[in-house]
């Protein structure tokens, strides 16, 4: 089969199936929205925690960095026995993904909340400004185009990793790529693969564009 029969080949099988290619785009953003929710409302905590008591460093860092160097699968193995966790499918994938979202989030906190000037803090000081003060009106928004750098990275490492979800029942368009690897059709595991590269690309173009501008204002 030459190249652009196999192209007109997916097309077909797309639009024949674009109802279940819908359904499962939408499950696949569902599972990456949520845990990138979770994972920047538990990362930037931790990582100002880290940057306001340095004995946090180590601990933390170093448990985000284990869970990298699990493979997915694993992970979604270790986690199955949790009692609420392994009741739904879906749960146990965003706690998975979340996990997995965590140390880019965390790492860039740190550093670009570390990496404010200190002639900005002592100014910020001489003004009266508490800490709290200064961290949600000096600090923060200094250093969010950084932040926002991690999450663009989380963001982008969870739509690729959402797809292995499927692999114990949690939807998404990873069901299209195992099961075109069971069926030995390429055609299908495109079905999952484009669509899942699309998401990771637009995501990484919406980001990186409020990343740019955050960065031109601070």
């Amino acid at each position: 089969m030459s190249v652009l029969e196999f192209l007109k080949s997916f097309l077909e099988f797309c639009a024949h199936n674009r109802a279940q290619v819908s359904a499962l785009f939408l499950e696949h953003l569902w599972l990456v929205g949520v845990s990138m929710l979770l994972a920047v409302l538990i990362g930037l905590p931790l990582g100002i925690l880290v940057t306001r008591h340095p004995r946090w460093n180590r601990p933390i860092l170093g448990s985000a960095n284990v869970v990298q160097t699990i493979p997915s699968l694993a992970l979604f193995g270790f986690l199955l026995p949790a009692p609420w966790l392994g009741e739904r499918a879906d749960r146990l994938a965003i706690a998975a993904l979340t996990l997995y979202a965590l140390l880019p989030i965390i790492q860039n906190t740190c550093t670009g909340i570390l990496g404010v000037d200190p002639a900005v803090r002592e100014a910020a000081r001489g003004m009266g400004m508490t800490d709290r003060q200064m961290l949600f009106q000096v600090e923060l928004p200094l250093a969010m185009g950084v932040i926002l750098a991690g999450v663009r990275v989380a963001t982008v490492i969870t739509v690729g990793v959402a797809t292995i979800a499927a692999a114990i029942g949690a939807g998404g368009l990873g069901e299209f790529i195992f099961r075109g690897l069971a069926m030995v059709d390429n055609r299908v595991i495109l079905a999952g693969a484009v669509p899942a590269a699309l998401m990771a690309l637009a995501a990484d173009f919406l980001l990186g564009r409020l990343e740019h501008r955050l960065r031109q204002t601070s």
